[in-house]
């Protein structure tokens, strides 16, 4: 009997969504908070922040969140934080990964554009060389803070595109936020050949989703799951094979799902929906991708063989060019041919 953990462990994957503050490990928060002790909430004492991670709510969720950001003050606390979520994420065999990065959140803090962007390509260059792995870019939009932020986060793409870039998102809370006011953003971002990736169907409704696919021409969206309320939206999800960005444990710890049992995962993949599993902000959840793995198989009731076509989906799913893709799947290939039998 195969050990599935284990398994998981040591099986190459591809991470989709994963948001760049949201990763930072408890050693590099509680060292950040340390710096700025007596200016910040944030405790510089790792085992006091699983505490100061248990989330009433998503808007409680948003605001611990943006207290993390504050933590992040010079292009050198971006570097560093840059660095060792890639090193975390090589750790869980992630041999590629779309890191969601919120510009606008620390250039509208005082780290100028072309430093925050210089910081982060150096990391991305550091991890390739030093851990094996392939980090990428996502700069999206913090939502909630409206559309002079679309704007500045459009600008920060467009004029100082680092070379990781290669899409265009939307974060942050969707109540309140309607997807629509940031199409022109959008427009703009995919003319200029970056990819569509907003959140939607989180915390809100299936028409949050219409609304990112019609208004923001999403190629694939950020979490999704209230895709499994309407059975049309799934049909046109599996139908164009748009992939739908999940991650289990994130939906229960912001109450976005009441209890994983709950989760719509099954009902999703049972309609044919391309599925990705993802870990969002995994310190801040208590997760890892290795673990959103292992929920994903229990919800799905799967074995070693369906994790490895999640893998394969993850990397299908990216924003690699074909043969690279197809670089991870022999990979993947490979592994599960060495450990699997008939």
């Amino acid at each position: 009997m195969i050990d599935l953990s284990a398994f998981i462990a040591g099986l190459p994957k591809v991470e989709l969504h994963v948001h760049h503050v949201g990763s930072a490990s408890p050693r590099i928060v509680a060292e950040l908070a340390a710096r700025h002790e007596g200016r910040t909430p944030v405790p510089a004492d790792p085992a006091a922040l699983v505490d100061y991670f248990a989330f009433r709510d998503f808007a409680h969720f948003i605001e611990i969140y943006l207290s993390v950001v504050d933590l992040i003050r010079d292009a050198e606390d971006v570097r560093l934080l840059t660095y060792e979520v890639a090193r975390d994420l090589a750790r869980q065999q992630v041999r590629y990964a779309e890191l969601t990065v919120t510009p606008y959140s620390h250039v509208s803090r005082g780290i100028a554009a072309e430093e925050f962007c210089a910081a982060i390509e150096d990391a991305r260059r550091s991890a390739a060389t030093d851990f094996g792995i392939q980090v990428r870019w996502c700069f999206d939009i913090p939502g909630e803070a409206g559309l002079p932020a679309a704007e500045e986060t459009l600008r920060v793409a467009l004029e100082h595109r680092p070379d990781g870039l290669v899409s265009f998102g939307l974060g942050g809370p969707e109540l309140g936020v309607p997807r629509p006011q940031f199409k022109p953003y959008f427009d703009k971002a995919r003319a200029a050949g970056l990819r569509s990736v907003p959140h939607a169907g989180e915390t809100t409704g299936p028409e949050t989703i219409w609304d990112a696919l019609r208004e923001l021409g999403a190629e694939r969206i950020g979490h999704g799951i209230s895709a499994a309320l309407d059975d049309r939206l799934m049909a046109h999800l599996a139908e164009h094979q748009i992939p739908l960005e999940v991650c289990p444990t994130s939906n229960v710890r912001t109450r976005a799902v009441a209890r994983i049992e709950d989760h719509p995962l099954p009902v999703l993949m049972a309609a044919g929906v391309p599925v990705t599993v993802n870990s969002d902000d995994p310190p801040m959840f208590g997760t890892t991708l290795n673990d959103e793995y292992a929920v994903a198989a229990r919800l799905l009731g799967h074995g070693a063989r369906d994790v490895v076509e999640l893998a394969r989906a993850a990397v299908r799913a990216s924003f690699l060019p074909a043969t690279e893709q197809a670089g991870i799947e022999a990979e993947i290939d490979t592994y599960a041919a060495e450990r699997l039998t008939d």
